[in-house]
């Protein structure tokens, strides 16, 4: 069993080379002598491997299992011609070719010329026109339909992987399956040509040995005529039947190949359980038969074919029966399965995201009616990676007849964030003086990302309100800008442990020391999971795992307090940060804080087992809030990213002090700003 094995692997091992020298050799028979006997064994072979190829075309359930076809199809002609030539070159000089050919002639002609040219010519025509002629139109239909067909599938793949039914691997696999049909199918139109040559080929072949044998036998060797035609028939009668019975089978199975589509079973058993699904067919066609007998056509056919199908009749309405029988119990047992208790648990499932759409909006997700929202949905997910470091969980669409029709909600774990609505066949414009603008024409909105003065306009209108300077999106880009809003702004809800330690366990593969170094003696996971949501929940980015891994293996010595350890990472951090502030001078503008109202914030900082937290006295705390929203609001007129700057004691406190009144305010300490960029103050805040 070793040896069996090991030569096995070897001539696997061996395989393209092996195979690369047997083409050469093809190519040489058409030039070398062959004996006769030799030319037996390749004729033999040629049947016997035309079977093996028919055989494994009809017990594959999927084309593609057998995608070598078209590149075997084209070996295997070479090799059938090959044989031709050799055996024409016997049938010229000597008069005879072998056992396998003789033996072929004389049966089939069976001492009648006519009998055995008709015969071959019918081979050659139930080849070159009806199967042949078939399996190229079916491969050419088939690779046509399947280039059109692969938009569709490859929308169909991101659908199901936003919708979290299959993974990225599952995604990939199924398109290679996309990309391998294409191919396969467009080598197969190319494929049957072969066999539509070789038939072809096998027509002018026989001529020749005819006409060049009568030639030769009556001016060079002496035959009579009579013996000539009957020589030379009989070779060339028997030549072209034992390469054209390989031929019929290998275009047999180029038919059953391109004929069938991906199935759970061989050919075999598909046709025995679609044909004779329907009992009662065979009972139809028992009682004609018996009628048709009993009138007055041949009794003995019509009888025994009667007799035959009322008898599977009989046999397979009895398995019908038994069939419907254990799928009523299994239906009846699938519904005593639901109803048990521990099966509701499945109910409880909190989607992470989802979109619930109105029914006026599912031509947004609809791809025969133009919807790429699915599209824009993969590339959100993909800039949402790049962007923030972590891949944001699939995006589940679902349609709600509870909605208003163009209403669509984003939901995050089952609880609705934001909502909008949109129409389909309009435009939205935005810009600030958008709602006192007379001249053009639309219903006034408010765009629901950012939330600022907007227009839904007609289609005609969209050329002036671009004229006019406002900015004009389509419906599924409102959609798109609003989800990807609510993706950064609620990152740090989507990250869960899960996610943390898939990262991790991304960075250990490729820098195991500091992760074990971090955990678990140092930190858990959800320690980790706390800190890297700190940094989302103000849209910093942590696609720089590493060097956030590498800050807490430093500082987790001194500290367990994940509020802390984030300022820590923030600091090492500062390049990024502060980059997101600066414009394209290079300039940061900044807010500061008075030192006295500094020095009252730190002595109002409160500890408590939940954690530090800032206790102002409620009357200082709403005349700060409402200078900080006067600030904000000339910042933003201005075109300047509000951002204050504080110290690093108070950074992470002050900040959620604030977030709840104004969240778009940024909030740096001192050590977070980067020393190569230039500071300009545009204002100091005071109470």
């Amino acid at each position: 069993m070793e040896t069996r094995a090991g030569w096995m692997n070897l001539l696997q091992e061996r395989s393209d080379i092996i195979i690369a020298i047997l083409v050469v050799c093809i190519v040489l028979m058409m030039l070398i002598p062959m004996k006769p006997a030799l030319l037996d064994i390749m004729l033999t072979f040629n049947i016997s491997f035309a079977l093996i190829i028919l055989m494994v075309s009809m017990f594959n359930s999927d084309p593609l299992e057998f995608s070598v076809f078209p590149s075997l199809l084209l070996i295997m002609t070479l090799f059938r011609l090959a044989l031709n030539v050799s055996s024409t070159r016997l049938i010229l000089l000597n008069a005879e070719a072998g056992q396998v050919i003789y033996t072929f002639g004389s049966f089939v002609v069976g001492g009648n010329m006519i009998v055995g040219m008709v015969i071959f010519l019918i081979l050659v025509v139930i080849q070159f026109i009806v199967i042949t002629k078939g399996a190229e139109r079916v491969a050419e239909v088939a690779a046509r339909f399947t280039l059109d067909a692969m938009p569709g599938k490859q929308m169909a793949i991101d659908a199901d992987l936003n919708a979290g039914l299959i993974d990225e691997q599952g995604a990939k696999e199924r398109r290679q399956k996309i990309q391998r049909e294409a191919d396969f199918y467009g080598a197969m139109d190319g494929a049957s040509k072969f066999v539509k040559g070789d038939a072809i080929a096998g027509i002018i072949i026989t001529l020749i040995n005819i006409i060049g044998g009568l030639i030769i036998g009556l001016a060079q060797k002496g035959f009579t005529f009579d013996k000539a035609i009957q020589t030379y028939t009989i070779l060339t009668v028997g030549d072209g039947l034992v390469t054209q019975i390989p031929a019929l089978l290998i275009s047999t199975a180029t038919g059953i190949v391109v004929t069938r589509s991906a199935s759970k079973f061989s050919l075999g058993r598909e046709v025995t359980s679609q044909l004779f699904s329907h009992p009662r067919a065979l009972g139809i066609a028992a009682v004609i038969l018996a009628v048709l007998g009993t009138i007055g056509l041949p009794k003995f056919p019509m009888y025994l074919l009667a007799a035959l199908f009322g008898f599977l009749f009989f046999a397979f309405r009895r398995s019908a029966l038994e069939i419907a029988e254990v799928e009523e119990k299994e239906e009846v047992e699938e519904v005593e399965e639901i109803k048990r208790s521990e099966n509701v648990m499945e109910l409880l499932q909190v989607e992470k995201m989802e979109i619930e759409l109105g029914y006026g909006l599912i031509p947004l997700v609809d791809v025969e009616q133009g919807g790429d929202l699915l599209d824009r949905i993969v590339m959100i997910r993909r800039q949402c990676a790049v962007e923030l470091g972590f891949i944001v969980p699939p995006v589940r669409i679902r349609d709600n007849m509870q909605l208003k029709p163009n209403t669509y909600v984003i939901k995050i774990k089952g609880m609705e964030i934001a909502n909008g609505e949109l129409m389909l066949e309009n435009y939205l414009a935005i810009g600030a003086d958008i709602e006192n603008d007379t001249e053009l024409y639309g219903i006034d909105t408010i765009e629901p990302a950012f939330k600022l003065p907007a227009k839904w306009i007609l289609t005609e209108h969209k050329d002036l309100a671009e004229m006019k300077g406002y900015t004009v999106v389509d419906p599924p880009s409102v959609l798109a800008t609003h989800l990807t809003a609510v993706i950064k702004n609620h990152a740090h809800e989507l990250l869960g442990r899960q996610e943390v330690q898939n990262m991790i366990d991304f960075i250990k593969e490729q820098n195991p020391a500091v992760v074990e170094e971090l955990i678990p003696d140092l930190m858990s996971v959800g320690e980790i999971q706390k800190v890297l949501a700190n940094l989302l929940r103000e849209q910093v980015s942590i696609r720089d795992m590493l060097t956030i891994l590498e800050t807490l293996a430093d500082y987790a010595k001194l500290t367990r307090d994940t509020d802390v350890l984030t300022e820590y990472v923030r600091q090492t951090l500062k390049r990024q940060i502060t980059r997101q502030y600066t414009d394209e001078s290079g300039v940061m503008k900044v807010l500061t804080l008075d030192p006295a109202l500094e020095e009252k914030m730190r002595e109002s900082l409160q500890q408590s087992e939940f954690g530090s937290y800032l206790a102002l006295d409620p009357e200082l705390a709403q005349r700060l809030i409402d200078k900080l929203n006067i600030y904000y609001q000339d910042m933003m007129n201005r075109g300047i990213t509000p951002v204050i700057l504080c110290a690093p004691i108070l950074r992470i406190y002050f900040k959620r002090m604030i977030e709840r009144f104004i969240s778009n305010f940024a909030v740096l300490s001192y050590n977070e700003v980067d020393g190569n960029v230039n500071i300009e103050v545009v204002g100091m805040i005071a109470v």
